[in-house]
């Protein structure tokens, strides 16, 4: 059954006794789309047993990265409090960056729901937002060099016992491919069990799609 709430998520529960929450952050550029374009990935989660959010945040400009991170956390506190057991969370893109900064020590997620938290699946994501500075897209973002850094997973430390799948098409632009194989470099060294997995023959718009598929890979990894 598919709900709204007042989180500004759309949440989703399977037919029997849920084995945790799974959250989907979509991406976008932190500038588009919401939670209405996405819900159709909550499938193969759900069909696998698990409760799924797919929350909306506010956009760039009216927005900076640092407040839709606040935003998100809220959303998944506000999930987590109706679904008990372990948290796992998935972000494409834009989402995957949002999704790493959950498990960052100096992230926002309350204490709480950072021990819930078991996997989080990072799908074509951006980590290092730095170089980001110099692109067309910063007329919108507004990052500067402190908030680029401090917003940056790849920079940050990871919580403690962290597992990380980052998550790239084999076909997907160099920059993602280069930032999937950073952060699950860095998070190692720091720790965290990470893993960099190149799906083969997708790129950036198709590589998210195997969520709706209950026996794809991807969503075994995710929700198991």
């Amino acid at each position: 059954m598919a709900r709204a709430n007042a989180s500004g998520s759309i949440s989703f529960t399977p037919t029997a006794a849920a084995k945790g929450l799974a959250v989907f952050v979509h991406g976008g550029e932190w500038m588009r789309f919401d939670r209405s374009f996405w819900s159709h990935l909550a499938e193969g989660a759900i069909r696998r047993g698990w409760s799924v959010a797919v929350p909306s945040y506010a956009l760039a400009p009216q927005a900076r990265v640092r407040d839709i991170a606040r935003q998100v956390a809220r959303a998944i506190g506000f999930a987590a409090d109706r679904v008990p057991g372990p948290i796992v969370l998935a972000g494409h893109c834009s989402g995957g960056q949002l999704a790493a900064r959950m498990g960052c020590l100096d992230g926002p997620l309350a204490e709480a729901e950072r021990r819930r938290v078991d996997r989080i699946v990072a799908i074509s994501g951006l980590f290092d937002l730095r170089p980001l500075i110099k692109t067309r897209l910063n007329e919108t973002l507004r990052l500067g060099e402190q908030e680029a850094a401090a917003e940056s997973p790849a920079l940050a430390r990871p919580w403690p016992g962290l597992a990380l799948t980052a998550w790239v098409g084999s076909d997907e632009r160099p920059e993602f491919v280069r930032q999937s194989e950073l952060i699950a470099n860095i998070w190692t060294g720091l720790g965290a069990a990470t893993k960099c997995v190149c799906a083969p023959q997708r790129h950036h718009y198709d590589v998210v799609s195997d969520l709706s598929d209950p026996e794809s890979t991807l969503t075994g990894v995710l929700a198991p």
